[in-house]
């Protein structure tokens, strides 16, 4: 398909730079076939019903963002996947000016050293951390959190951001970048969902910053999508099984669940155990297998992630709703509003 049919003008004060207070206060369309309205996300347990399940990604984003020096040259990093236990893959700025086996020296006392290797075709750089202590400690002590580059752009990364940009259910330490549909939840939400005897499951997959790249082609066909890593064990996969086979529906909270089930889904639409890279790229034609319902925040115009909730729920309406949204001021990208999306015979 052609990308042009997945574009659509955003004007840009209806970037989200920063999360509604609190959380749970942000707004929410609906789309529930061809019907467009307007609630909010503290309105979610009413649009649900009991034997429903929610399920949520709890990966942890870790703080990604480095800034070092290769000599005199300023290098910026921004790591996207785990290759090994201290081995990433890193997108680099000014990565033209580094060279096999040049070592890079991040934080303002250059205490955290990496070496580049093994730069790929889409321009990125392996980097191997130097040293006996855990990446993850490196990071938190040079990096910072890897905001998207459509808040990045326009303001400072601050202390804020390091709660702002976490969800409440970050366990497993490993994404660059927030499953940023469970940002809106908060403990008070959640007690009501329990309370209407909604039910919740959590899955892992880690976000890559790959999520963020341009789409550079005409047709979808010659798009490549980024590989991330997810897993879903065994029991989790019998429980939501058994919620489909009981008659309650299954509803992703945000397009990682939704593209990690649909990895582990069978043609039947049984979900079974899942663990290791998933690069499923989901564009309209697709027959979903495995969920009933989609709550996720607003894309991007021409990225693969409005491609597939086009997909979820067909390319018009979703054009149609995005235009209520801009028109009705909802807020887009990952610290804006959300939207729930039940297609017809689905809901």
């Amino acid at each position: 398909m052609n990308i042009d049919l997945f574009d659509f003008e955003l004007p840009a004060d209806r970037i989200a730079l920063r999360p509604a207070e609190p959380r749970d206060a942000a707004r929410m369309l609906v789309l529930d076939g061809d019907a467009i309205r307007d609630a909010g996300v503290r309105d979610l347990p009413d649009l649900l019903a009991p034997g429903d399940v929610l399920v949520f990604n709890d990966t942890r984003v870790i703080p990604a963002q480095l800034e070092g020096l290769r000599g005199t040259a300023r290098i910026g990093a921004t790591l996207h996947k785990r290759e090994g236990p201290r081995r990433w893959r890193a997108f680099v700025r000014n990565g033209k000016r580094l060279r096999e086996g040049d070592e890079i020296r991040f934080g303002a006392d250059g205490s955290v050293r990496a070496t580049a290797s093994d730069r790929g075709e889409d321009g990125s750089w392996a980097l191997t951390f130097a040293g006996d202590a855990p990446v993850e400690l490196l990071l938190a002590r040079v990096g910072t959190m890897p905001l998207p580059p459509y808040i990045a752009s326009k303001r400072a990364i601050d202390e804020r951001d390091a709660q702002d940009y976490q969800t409440m259910f970050a366990r497993e330490a490993g994404a660059v970048a927030a499953p940023t549909a469970s940002l809106h939840f908060t403990p008070e939400l959640i007690a009501r969902i329990d309370a209407a005897g909604i039910a919740r499951e959590t899955l892992t997959l880690h976000v890559g910053a790959g999520t963020f790249l341009p789409v550079k082609v005409e047709d979808t066909d010659d798009h490549v999508m980024h590989a991330e890593w997810g897993r879903i064990d065994a029991a989790t996969a019998e429980r939501l099984n058994r919620v489909r086979a009981n008659g309650g529906r299954l509803i992703a909270v945000g397009t990682t669940v939704l593209r990690l089930i649909e990895s582990a889904a069978d043609a039947d639409g049984t979900i079974r155990p899942f663990e290791g890279d998933t690069s499923i790229f989901i564009t309209p034609g697709y027959r979903f297998r495995g969920i009933d319902g989609l709550m996720t925040n607003f894309h991007l115009p021409r990225s693969t992630l409005f491609m597939l909730v086009s997909a979820w729920m067909g390319l018009d309406r979703m054009q149609a709703a995005y235009a209520h949204a801009i028109a009705s001021g909802y807020r887009f990208y990952s610290y804006g509003d959300s939207s729930l999306l039940l297609p017809s015979g689905k809901g």
